[in-house]
């Protein structure tokens, strides 16, 4: 009888490794959306965009993974309702406007109220790597203003 369970579980996973649909569950299996260069306009230096989406998950909010090459970083921004930033590799900045800028490294969670206007991207000598969960108000879950100037960049 465990045989017999086991094997049915086991065919069952496999079946339903081919649907990403379940009843109240959906599955957006490992590469199935591309990878994205950061656009130019919402960041300066070398960085990669993976969307992380499942379903109508995007009605709630966006999860994005995003990998900054040495020197890179979003433009300012602001979200309407919040957002989270897991650092998952390298080293990085965050800046809130009119606060210093302060560091960030690998396994840091950051949160950022809503509204509040702030970048984050690698430091000058590192890569970094983070995820970023920004949640949906009114249908909008970020507002992206002008770059960040290499003197706010390099700045203190």
């Amino acid at each position: 009888m465990k045989l017999l369970a086991t094997t049915t579980l086991s065919l069952a996973l496999a079946v339903g490794g081919a649907c990403a649909h379940a009843e109240g569950m959906q599955i957006s299996p490992a590469g199935s959306t591309p990878t994205q260069i950061g656009d130019a306009k919402i960041f300066s230096g070398q960085a990669a965009v993976d969307l992380k989406a499942a379903g109508n998950s995007g009605r709630y909010g966006s999860v994005g993974q995003v990998d900054f090459m040495p020197g890179a970083r979003t433009a300012w921004h602001t979200h309407p309702a919040g957002q989270l930033l897991i650092v998952t590799e390298g080293r990085g900045w965050v800046q809130e406007q009119g606060q210093p800028k302060r560091e960030i490294k690998a396994g840091d969670v950051v949160w950022c109220d809503p509204d509040v206007k702030h970048w984050h991207g690698a430091a000058r000598d590192s890569r970094m790597s983070h995820y970023a969960i920004a949640y949906v108000r009114d249908g909008k879950a970020v507002d992206w203003m002008e770059l960040v100037s290499d003197e706010q960049y390099n700045g203190r």
